[in-house]
């Protein structure tokens, strides 16, 4: 006997979407390289999926965050070089090297010891330093430009090949990044006489849409990709979402008024209720914080309030507006009618948190229109 269960809740994912708004990007920044994003499983997209549907697109690397999505990567046949936005521990250096995967050098000890590693397999390994104009998570600061280039132009197997720094409030605060830029073109002019630099790069999707950066030949866009502007621009109404979050109503009962809804009983009905259980919850990545007023999903044509807490594998919502609502009836939690920025500023968070908070227990479907 075949036994089968119909998932509880998906993601649906539109990859003719992504390579759509790819194209936005491209559009945004003419004739600069790009750099497509896709760490954290592509914003929770998934990593294999995305990456070769963009893997004909032109893309200069994609960005991950560490040595295992790049691995991924080369597994799964992708040809666009990985380019390791973090640093990397020094065990894994000597994978970067033998594969020639793009990566940030942030301390002269990172350079020695790359430098060490591509001498020792008598290869060439090129890097692009990381300038800390102001977000303190990685990379030379201004200052310390001086004293660094001669001991890197010592490094014979190593190759300056760029240089890179990230907007830390691009889409907060104009009057930052602006300094941000004017940094980081006096660096980028500073190291540019002693190194050939083929690429410079500093923005990522809202540093893209929002500002100019001349000295910069190639982009990072990331939230973008996956159709939601940081910022207000002359393309928001051009990209196109690409995820649909859904589940199934497992159960609708009606409750008296004075009942209890979920743990802690948050929530006690007014009236007598129709009451649908629904089969997501913050296993699935459906933030804990969804609970309470304001949250609603999107069944049968009715928008319904979700009631009580958010539980580890369900919830529940009002249907009693819905007629002829059943188990098995489809509840969208994210998509046309109900957008991810509205479901993030319901949690209080931010979109990519919600992006990438869609957990493994999800399968993803993926379309190709």
């Amino acid at each position: 006997m075949n036994h089968t269960s119909p998932p509880r809740a998906w993601v649906e994912v539109d990859l003719e979407a992504i390579a759509h708004n790819l194209d936005i990007a491209r559009q945004a920044s003419p004739g600069v390289a790009l750099m497509p994003v896709i760490k954290a499983g592509a914003y929770g997209h998934g990593l294999e999926p995305v990456a070769r549907r963009l893997d004909t697109d032109g893309a200069a690397f994609f960005g991950v965050a560490n040595v295992g999505e790049a691995r991924r990567l080369s597994m799964a046949g992708v040809r666009t070089k990985p380019f390791i936005l973090g640093p990397a521990f020094p065990e894994e250096r000597e994978e970067m090297v033998l594969n020639n995967w793009g990566c940030t050098i942030s301390t002269l000890e990172e350079a020695q010891h790359y430098q060490s590693i591509a001498e020792m397999f008598d290869k060439s390994f090129p890097v692009h330093m990381a300038l800390d104009t102001g977000m303190g998570r990685e990379g030379f600061l201004p200052h310390q430009l001086g004293e660094i280039i001669g001991p890197l132009q010592q490094m014979k197997n190593l190759i300056i090949d760029g240089v890179m720094s990230h907007c830390s409030a691009a889409d907060e605060d104009v009057s930052f990044t602006q300094a941000q830029i004017r940094e980081f073109t006096d660096c980028v002019a500073m190291l540019g006489r002693h190194f050939k630099l083929r690429y410079r790069h500093l923005a990522a999707s809202a540093g893209e849409l929002g500002y100019e950066i001349p000295i910069a030949n190639m982009v990072r866009p990331g939230l973008l990709l996956y159709g939601v502007a940081p910022m207000a621009s002359i393309y928001d109404g051009v990209l196109r979402p690409t995820l649909r979050l859904k589940s199934r109503i497992s159960l609708v009962r009606e409750l008296p008024a004075g009942h209890g809804v979920a743990y802690g009983r948050d929530y006690i009905t007014s009236a007598p209720t129709q009451v649908a259980t629904i089969g997501i919850g913050y296993a699935d990545g459906w933030n804990r914080r969804l609970g309470g007023a304001g949250t609603r999903v999107f069944i049968n044509g009715h928008y319904c309030p979700t009631l009580g807490r958010v539980t580890m594998d369900q919830i529940m919502a009002d249907v009693t507006a819905v007629p002829d609502v059943a188990p098995g009836d489809t509840v969208e939690l994210i998509g046309p009618h109900i957008p991810v920025t509205e479901v993030a500023e319901r949690a209080g968070t931010i979109t990519w948190d919600i992006f990438t908070g869609l957990g493994p227990r999800l399968p993803r479907v993926y379309h190709s229109h």
